[in-house]
């Protein structure tokens, strides 16, 4: 085998030029790591959870003391803007902070019995393998790692074969700052190679992965093999509602970065916006200059708002679904020459459109009219995810209604906001299993041990 084949060429998707080699690990590379990360996981369980969390305050220190540094790889290896990416990194640096606030907390029980007492322990895992996406390297990867390893657990992360180079960074940062060798390794790698191993790999105790739902899906069965616990964070098709008792100019002005944001690579983009037919033409007429106006370009300009697609490949996927010949509701500009840029587009459509229905992970939105409140459900609900959504109105009673009766897992009323560190994350139906975040992630690297202590003689 070619030795170049053992490596992958991490590329500016702004520039296209090459910023970096890294090895690829094998299912040989696989197997050492888990083994040293079941050595450094027995030591680290064994440490009061005061000194496991102190550990990871030192490593969230090391993350804040090189911010700069981690945003401005995250802008080379994924093109994400500079300000976009120095959040990145400080929600990397949050959520190591929160997660060491869980070590110390992780509670058990003790249940009313007779004859004794009886009480539950929160036991770590063991080996946790973390997949994580390209199109948040960062902050999901810290998600997974994060709670991981404040549960008592040795994480082993596999990084987006495009985007390694933070998780990498942060691998370094985590031995700078004191962690033990071997409990957080980075193993980057082609997924069906790498990936795959760690999935079957008898050793590993749960895979936590982030993508589509197509490679989910594989990963869930390849997991009922060993019983194995499995976290997923699936696709989404995500709907933005905007009710004629909204604010209409609010909700209009915000729709474009629910959709554009990371340049519409996320499955929590509000991709198909529903709007109430007596408002739907004033709606469209303050959405085309609000999505001029979003800045696209250089990456490293604090002021560009979205940047280029990931790769050549995932911009040839996005004009699949809307040839530059489609008819456009609005299409705004995108850079020409090097890089894999692609404009702000909207479509009008019906609830049935294949660019309403699949996940494009671009940026592309379909507006869609509906009559009433029964219509705007049934068209939300009318896909096989169910991550997140927004609502749009005034109406304090109908914003609970709509709330409640839309499939999805995090809604938010008159914002687009979906994800806070402190409040749980996942999803309905194709969009996942089981939830990240909040105050019970670390419960989610563990398992519940029941102890029951005679007290009669």
């Amino acid at each position: 085998m070619n030795e170049h084949q053992h490596e992958h060429r991490i590329i500016n998707p702004a520039t296209e030029e090459v910023i970096a080699t890294v090895p690829a690990a094998t299912p040989q590379d696989v197997d050492a790591a888990v083994k040293r990360a079941a050595d450094a996981q027995r030591s680290w369980a064994a440490l009061a959870p005061g000194d496991r969390a102190r550990h990871l305050r030192r490593f969230a220190d090391a993350v804040d003391a090189h911010l700069e540094e981690l945003a401005q790889l995250e802008v080379r290896e994924a093109g994400h803007p500079i300000g976009n990416a120095r959040w990145e990194a400080g929600n990397a640096r949050d959520l190591l902070e929160y997660a060491a606030g869980g070590a110390e907390r992780l509670n058990g029980a003790q249940i009313p019995v007779a004859g004794g007492l009886n009480v539950t322990f929160h036991e770590p895992l063991g080996v946790v393998a973390v997949i994580a996406p390209w199109n948040f390297p960062m902050p999901i990867a810290a998600w997974g790692l994060a709670p991981a390893l404040a549960a008592g657990n040795a994480v082993l992360l596999k990084p987006a074969e495009t985007t390694p180079l933070t998780a990498l960074r942060l691998a370094a940062l985590a031995l700078e700052a004191g962690l033990p060798e071997g409990l957080f390794q980075v193993l980057p790698g082609a997924g069906p190679v790498a990936g795959n191993a760690l999935v079957e790999h008898p050793g590993v105790a749960k895979v936590v992965f982030t993508g589509s739902t197509a490679v989910g899906k594989q990963i869930m069965a390849k997991c009922a093999a060993g019983v194995k616990r499995v976290t997923l964070e699936l696709g989404g098709k995500s709907p933005n509602i905007v009710f004629a008792d909204a604010d209409v100019e609010r909700a209009a002005a915000a729709a474009p970065g629910s959709f554009l944001d990371n340049t519409g690579q996320d499955c929590c983009a509000r991709s198909r916006i529903l709007v109430q037919r007596s408002v739907y033409d004033r709606f469209m007429e303050l959405l085309e200059p609000a999505v001029k106006s979003f800045t696209v370009g250089d990456p490293a300009d604090p002021a560009t708002q979205m940047g280029p697609l990931i790769s050549a490949a995932q911009r040839e996927r996005v004009r699949s679904y809307v040839p530059e010949s489609a008819p456009a509701a609005v299409r705004g500009e995108a850079p020409s020459g090097k890089g894999f840029w692609y404009p702000a587009t909207v479509l009008e459509g019906r609830p049935q459109d294949r660019t309403a229905v699949e996940e494009i992970f671009g940026p592309v939105a379909v507006v869609i009219p509906f009559e009433d409140e029964a219509e705007a459900v049934r068209i939300a609900n009318a896909t096989d995810y169910g991550l997140s959504g927004s609502i749009w109105t005034r109406d304090v009673s109908r914003a609970v209604r709509v709330s409640r009766a839309v499939a999805a897992g995090n809604l938010s009323v008159n914002s687009h906001s979906s994800v806070r560190y402190w409040t749980p994350f996942g999803g309905f139906g194709q969009s996942g299993l089981g939830r990240e975040l909040g105050p019970e992630a670390l419960a989610a690297f563990t398992e519940t041990k029941n102890v029951f202590i005679s007290t009669e003689e």
